[in-house]
């Protein structure tokens, strides 16, 4: 049985998705310590200004290094309601934005309490929607994902990535804008996006 293990992500980026097309398992590591300023908790999406990022607020620690599993999201701040705006605006016009959006609206409804459970949540509709037929399970033990998947480390770095074109809504008037969420990617090529995927792995 092939697997591949992954750091958690809101609405994981197409990169990571590509490990996926592969493997019958994806074990998400589940024992490391919050990393600030990674996919963990947040996402890239393309808006009529460019790409931009959707950053979920977790609640403030004392210093000490929080276990992944025991990060809060933070509700004081309209957080859900800002993102929904954002989704709409830069996707209701893509050709499969109506075929999910009673799928996604319910991550802007209800308060899930742990950012773990919240893109686990989201990662399982996304593999649904896409086609891949891997079960999700959590790492053992503390395991480092052997590929640094990450806003701070260019995917152009990772050899068994090779980013294919498709359409996006606002491509024609700022290019292709490679390795968005996978958000980005069924809203623009819904039940073409495994393909997208397959496409995509080297």
């Amino acid at each position: 049985m092939k697997k591949c293990i992954l750091s958690t992500a809101y609405w994981h980026p197409v990169q990571a998705l590509c490990k996926m097309t592969d493997v019958d398992e994806v074990a998400l590591e589940q024992h490391e310590h919050y990393v600030k300023q990674t996919y963990r908790n947040r996402c890239l999406i393309y808006s009529a200004n460019g790409v931009y990022p959707l950053v979920v607020p977790v609640a403030k620690t004392s210093g000490a290094k929080m276990p992944i599993r025991d990060v809060r999201i933070d509700y004081s701040e309209p957080w859900q309601r800002v993102h929904w705006k954002a989704i709409e605006a830069a996707y209701r016009s893509s050709a499969f934005y109506d075929y999910y959006v009673d799928d996604f609206r319910p991550f802007y409804e209800r308060q899930e309490r742990f950012l773990f459970d919240l893109n686990e949540k989201i990662l399982r509709l996304a593999l649904d929607l896409i086609g891949l037929n891997v079960a999700v399970n959590y790492t053992d033990v503390f395991t480092l994902p052997p590929c640094d998947i990450s806003p701070k480390n260019p995917f152009t770095t990772d050899t068994k990535f090779k980013p294919q074109h498709y359409y996006q809504v606002f491509s024609s008037r700022s290019g292709f804008a490679a390795n968005l969420s996978i958000l980005d990617l069924l809203c623009n090529e819904g039940n073409n996006s495994l393909s997208v995927l397959q496409q995509s792995a080297v």
